[in-house]
């Protein structure tokens, strides 16, 4: 089974997240359904199919967040010494060629976002940056081609996935 890490406040909502899909939307939409079912003749009953179609969804959103919390791996990377990059280490590179500066910080799949410059621990980019060191040299292959770019730093920054 591959532990899923995360941030605890990411733990958090998605547990809130499963606890409240089990204890209220089921009963909910148990209610929807048999109301649905009273109206009659089931083949053209388009409100039990909703329903019914909702509840499929909703069972399976359930089941994703079954299994992702129980792979939870909490990581307060606040402790971690991000002397290599890993978990939650910010990361400050330098285009080889073009002098651009990025920076990305590594953290969970469900707190992923690209724009924000939050990338998933299991992308590409995070796996060919884990374990390096700054001043290493780090080759990528991006939908662009390869590049290369120095590792110029390594950090621990507070993330904010709000």
């Amino acid at each position: 089974m591959q532990k899923e890490p995360m941030l605890e406040v990411t733990y958090k909502k998605l547990s809130q997240e499963l606890e409240q899909l089990k204890s209220e939307e089921r009963g909910k939409i148990a209610k929807v359904i048999d109301e649905a079912r009273e109206l009659g003749d089931l083949k053209e009953n388009a409100e039990y199919h909703a329903a019914k179609d909702k509840q499929g969804l909703m069972e399976a959103r359930i089941a994703e967040l079954t299994d992702v919390v129980g792979r939870a791996q909490v990581v307060d990377p606040s402790t971690l010494a991000h002397e290599r990059v890993s978990f939650g280490s910010t990361v400050e590179l330098t285009d080889q060629e073009t002098d651009e500066e990025i920076v990305y910080t590594i953290v969970g799949g469900y707190e992923s976002n690209p724009q924000k410059g939050l990338i998933s621990i299991q992308s590409p980019m995070a796996r060919a940056l884990l374990g390096k060191e700054e001043g290493d040299e780090v080759t990528l292959t991006l939908p662009s081609g390869k590049k290369t770019y120095d590792i110029e730093e390594i950090s621990y920054v507070e993330i904010n996935i709000g």
